[in-house]
């Protein structure tokens, strides 16, 4: 039974609960954070960190195959060995779980590995028989995989989890969903070998990225060998004899579809459950508690921050609403979050990355008042160092307004896109304008001198186009 009133606690341990811990302490708050499972939460150990060391053990792969490019012999006939990617994946994970847990340490942070709810005014109740009391409570329970009824999870049809510790190579598999999560895992095996399809119910894949972009994403997908289908659904599936029955149905055309695994892809859903919400203020929307621009619910003193609190659902996002958090209850000035010059990431082979509006929405955007825009492109075939590594393919787009120069949105499609896209998020929040940017000194050679590039052919002055 704690007695003493805590400052904070911060209720789960993911990207979001553990930095906003971490800032409350150095802030001189009185913290301690409750987590039912692992620090670090989905996204470092089962999420973000693990697939990207599957996707780097990917790249190697591929670059070993295709070692012959380089003027490299003998390494040709490189083959995957999954378990030893699967165990390196979780090397990764677990070293990094045990680095939030020195910085909790190192912080004076203390860690209670249980559940909680809300129990009362400042209140939490611990499954462990203890209570914690505190003025401020962050809540930062993330969100999980959501279940489609078709496709019930188990041996044959894997969520994330499933999907990130495979024993054995499926020789087929359909990945169900195309964003992020599902480019990804699509990109990642078929480059171990798996024949897959990629499926979704939207028009074209990647469906919150630019068109054109996500376009461009669907032919390298296909060229790679990866079947995709669009406006495409799955209303029922059986177990075979040693894999999965699917009923596909694009657009009222059934097909049936036979393979060794599933991955459903299909976005998330908030862990709202069991947290105590119903006996407070606090408004669920689709899963997700409804906060101001400060993190506050309607319920005085709780606060949520991350995935739980809704889109965009990225780990980047989280953590930036932990600090913001903890400092607007620490009494200091904070600037709201603006979703448009928060960077979203795709690290499927080729990467897609972007910042801001997509043309189409800005175009909209323009239409509505009464301004025009400006379109700036350049392809990496135009640059040297893109060219000098062959990962020449891909495209840099920048939308401006035309009037007064600001950025609006930023696109990139290549193997290196997750690097590239901070140059315009850091411009993005300086405000920088077209002028800003091409009076920018680039160094060469850089695949970054796409960005400026791009920029100049907004404008007309694309150099090397």
């Amino acid at each position: 039974m704690t007695k003493n009133v805590l400052d904070v606690v911060v209720v789960g341990g993911g990207p979001g609960g553990y930095v906003a811990a971490i800032r409350a302490a150095q802030l001189g708050m009185s913290v301690a954070l409750v987590e039912r499972a692992e620090l670090g939460g989905i996204c470092l150990n089962w999420g973000c960190i693990p697939t990207k060391a599957l996707l780097h053990s990917a790249t190697v792969l591929r670059a070993c195959q295709e070692a012959s490019h380089y003027g490299v012999t003998g390494a040709g006939e490189a083959r995957a060995d999954l378990a030893a990617m699967v165990a390196r994946s979780r090397k990764v994970a677990g070293r990094l779980g045990q680095g939030v847990a020195h910085l909790m340490k190192k912080n004076g942070v203390t860690v209670f590995a249980a559940r909680a709810q809300l129990a009362g005014a400042g209140k939490l109740a611990l499954d462990n028989g203890a209570t914690l009391s505190a003025k401020h409570i962050i809540l930062a329970t993330g969100a999980r995989a959501r279940e489609l009824p078709a496709l019930p999870l188990g041996e044959r049809i894997w969520a994330y989890r499933q999907a990130l510790a495979p024993t054995q190579i499926p020789k087929t598999l359909l990945v169900v969903g195309a964003g992020a999560i599902g480019a990804e895992f699509a990109s990642f095996y078929r480059a171990i070998g798996s024949d897959v399809t990629l499926i979704d119910m939207t028009p074209e894949i990647l469906p919150q990225e630019d068109a054109e972009i996500s376009q461009l994403a669907r032919k390298a997908f296909e060229k790679q060998g990866i079947r995709v289908l669009t406006q495409c659904a799955v209303t029922a599936s059986s177990p075979s004899a040693t894999g999965v029955n699917v009923t596909l149905d694009q657009q009222g055309k059934k097909t049936q579809l036979e393979v060794d695994r599933v991955i459903v892809a299909a976005g998330i859903v908030g862990n709202v459950e069991d947290l105590g919400l119903e006996k407070t203020r606090v408004q669920v929307e689709k899963t997700h508690i409804v906060t101001d621009a400060h993190c506050r619910t309607s319920e005085p003193g709780v606060y949520a921050i991350g995935d739980v609190a809704g889109a965009p659902w990225l780990a980047h996002k989280a953590s930036h609403e932990g600090v913001l958090c903890v400092e607007a209850i620490a009494g200091k000035t904070v600037h709201a979050i603006d979703p448009l010059r928060i960077p979203a990431c795709t690290y499927s082979y080729p990467q897609v990355a972007s910042i801001g509006m997509t043309e189409t929405r800005a175009r909209e955007h323009a239409k509505a008042h009464g301004g025009e825009i400006r379109v700036g492109k350049f392809t990496f075939a135009g640059n040297g160092k893109a060219i000098a590594m062959g990962e020449d393919q891909g495209l840099v787009k920048t939308v401006f307004d035309a009037t007064s120069g600001e950025l609006l949105g930023a696109h990139i499609i290549h193997p290196e896109a997750s690097e590239l896209i901070t140059g315009y998020g850091v411009a993005a929040s300086l405000e920088a304008t077209e002028e800003d940017l091409m009076h920018t000194v680039f160094a060469h050679p850089t695949l970054s001198e796409t960005l400026h590039e791009s920029v100049l052919a907004a404008f007309g002055r694309a150099l090397h186009a």
